[in-house]
């Protein structure tokens, strides 16, 4: 399903393993692996758009027209709950460069803060995935992107698995037309700013720290 630069996939799989990533029971392996798996099907509909440029391949039978990526791709998981999400993109595309970023909601203003600096990474003539499994308020999405963009990033695109439709409000207001993919809009966010129904904290829930 598409709507303007919105993408959300539906595949039985995934919506198998969101499932079992909202109940509440679920262990830190078992919500690691399942968004391990979400990422590796969200990455074929994340990349279907790449640019790809004709060349010449030499098969053991003979030479053949081929299609080859036309420029390297950056991913950029937003410490640290995006860290569940790039294994499995590098296992769609294990050629790409991984640049990370560290920021975090503030609780209490609810607005993000940089903790780690994104390294000297050359983002020109690239494609940029920056990757975080939950889009909320928004606020840390839209200022990695323009922390991306200063450091000259164009192509930019955003996957998360899941938004709440004021995020994305605010995500296509901030950078309108920019590319996002998501497995699931849920139905609002509440008065502490977390998706209802969401699954919780991402991050926490990944790596036991609730």
């Amino acid at each position: 399903m598409r709507s303007s630069s919105v993408t959300i996939i539906e595949h039985p799989l995934i919506a198998d393993r969101l499932t079992r990533l909202r109940d509440k029971r679920t262990t830190p392996r078992e919500f690691r692996l399942l968004l391990h798996n979400i990422a590796i099907l969200m990455a074929a509909e994340v990349t279907a758009n790449l640019a790809t440029s004709a060349c010449r391949v030499e098969t053991p039978i003979e030479e053949s027209e081929g299609r080859q990526l036309s420029m390297p791709i950056i991913l950029v998981p937003v410490l640290r709950a995006g860290l569940t999400l790039t294994e499995g993109f590098l296992s769609a595309i294990p050629e790409a460069t991984v640049a990370h970023i560290g920021l975090r909601r503030n609780h209490k203003t609810l607005e993000p803060e940089l903790y780690y600096p994104n390294p000297s990474v050359d983002f020109t003539n690239s494609t940029t995935i920056v990757l975080d499994p939950m889009l909320a308020t928004a606020g840390t999405a839209i200022e990695t992107i323009r922390i991306l963009q200063k450091q000259g990033a164009e192509r930019i695109s955003f996957a998360c698995v899941i938004a709440a439709p004021e995020g994305l409000e605010a995500l296509q207001a901030a950078q309108p037309g920019l590319p996002v993919s998501v497995a699931a809009v849920d139905r609002c966010l509440n008065e502490n700013g977390y998706i209802c129904p969401g699954l919780g904290d991402a991050g926490d829930r990944a790596f036991g720290t609730v």
